[in-house]
């Protein structure tokens, strides 16, 4: 198997079993739970570019305007954790599933805001069948539907704030976890004063477990950046399907959560849409190729 399929495969392996990891410390609350993990992935990210030898080149690279830009994919990145550990540990994994499924969808729609980039014909199909699966979902009184709509934009702004950023993956990270870090240890020294915090009185394993969420943060995103450049873009689009499904197979027969008639309609018309999305853009970079190799 070619190594960057490989390693993309890990990513999103790892990203779609995110749930036992989080329901393995659900007696946390999900804002000190996402503290945590703030503040050992910027640990860890420092700690790899100090193996690299590369804190000089990283300082070079930053500027004050480049920190605010990062401070907002920061807070992106902060809102869309809590929503997903805390819709999790609440009982929702399918409903944050649902997030993930539709995250390209809204990524083409913020594409065509911000971007100014254009849908082709074919394009405005799948957006308009996932748009009325989501009708469809609101109007069978979904009271949870706030939670992918949460998660699909708020990755989906994070998304458009990292095209427009300019540094790699693991600065990138680095500086926008650096740049909430303080605030996230603020948080965490609160709640341990007033005999809140989870750290250390929740006992040995929590303790460890909420120290490894930057491991479990890092390691996946590495994998990911390491995958995704040397495989085409139409692979890494069938690929990114792999954790939504993982997610929402194991809401559904692992944590038994309720998948009623309405449910599956909502979310047939969404996969079906995704389906077509997909289905388009592969044959559309064929006939690019094609055309390309003469």
């Amino acid at each position: 198997m070619n190594k960057g399929v490989l390693y993309a495969a890990l990513a999103y392996l790892l990203w779609g079993l995110f749930p036992l990891y989080f329901k393995a410390i659900e007696s946390v609350p999900a804002i000190q739970i996402v503290g945590h993990r703030i503040v050992w992935s910027f640990l860890f990210f420092m700690i790899v570019i100090g193996v690299r030898k590369e804190f000089t080149h990283f300082r070079s690279q930053v500027s004050l305007r480049m920190m605010g830009m990062y401070l907002v994919a920061g807070v992106l990145l902060a809102v869309n954790w809590t929503t997903y550990v805390w819709s999790v540990n609440a009982g929702f994994v399918v409903e944050a599933s649902l997030g993930y499924f539709i995250n390209p969808l809204v990524s083409v729609l913020l594409g065509v805001i911000f971007l100014k980039e254009r849908l082709r014909p074919w394009q405005w199909v799948p957006f308009g069948m996932a748009a009325a699966g989501v009708l469809y979902l609101t109007l069978s009184h979904s009271a949870s539907l706030w939670i992918p709509l949460a998660l699909a934009f708020s990755f989906g702004f994070y998304g458009l704030m990292k095209k427009i950023t300019p540094l790699g993956s693991l600065y990138g990270l680095a500086l926008e976890t650096a740049m909430v870090t303080l605030p996230a240890m603020g948080f965490l020294a609160l709640v341990q004063v007033q005999g809140t915090g989870a750290f250390w009185r929740g006992g040995t394993v929590t303790t460890l477990l909420l120290i490894l969420t930057g491991v479990v943060t890092a390691v996946p995103l590495l994998f990911f950046s390491a995958g995704t450049r040397s495989i085409p873009l139409t692979l890494v689009g069938l690929l990114q399907y792999i954790t939504p499904t993982l997610q929402f197979l194991l809401g559904v027969f692992v944590y038994n959560e309720p998948f009623t008639q309405e449910r599956l309609i909502g979310f047939l018309i969404i996969w079906l849409a995704l389906v077509l999305f997909t289905l388009e853009g592969f044959w559309v970079r064929r006939k690019a190729i094609a055309l390309s190799n003469g």
